[in-house]
């Protein structure tokens, strides 16, 4: 496999986002559905470009997948990778750069996601623990930095 980089997004990235957000085979979504949660290219170009929050995985300028921050929140929004890269530490680098990122200004960061997912045990293989329930198979998690 040709090397795979990890940058900082750019808005002009964002619409490879979207198409590796509607890719994925765990957590599905639509455009459509995403719109309606208030999530739209507009809505993630503007959050790109007020502060660093997303970073993309690059292979040949192509974006193979991308994690997003809320950084005021110590939230890791978002980390989704094409299906077709999955299993190859594209997601763990990822995460990390999301971490490092938050860690600057939080010294406990969180997550929501489902409960019985493989994204569930990505995260807890992490170091992502203190799981606490939060209703429809959704489950919180927390990652201290010490």
């Amino acid at each position: 496999m040709k090397d795979v980089f990890i940058r900082e997004a750019k808005p002009s990235d964002v619409q490879e986002l979207f198409h590796v957000r509607t890719s994925v085979n765990e957590n599905t979504t639509t455009y459509q559905e995403l719109d309606a949660m208030g999530i739209t290219l507009s809505s993630i170009k503007e959050m790109i470009e007020s502060s660093p929050c997303a970073w993309v995985a690059v292979q040949e300028e192509r974006v193979l997948g991308f994690s997003m921050i809320i950084p005021e929140d110590g939230c890791l929004f978002a980390a989704f990778v094409l299906p077709a890269y999955e299993g190859l530490g594209i997601g763990k680098k990822l995460v990390q750069a999301a971490e490092d990122a938050l860690f600057i200004k939080h010294s406990t960061l969180w997550l929501e996601t489902g409960k019985s997912t493989r994204a569930a045990e990505f995260y807890r293989r992490r170091g992502w623990k203190n799981e606490t329930e939060i209703g429809e198979g959704d489950i919180r998690l927390e990652k201290d930095q010490f």
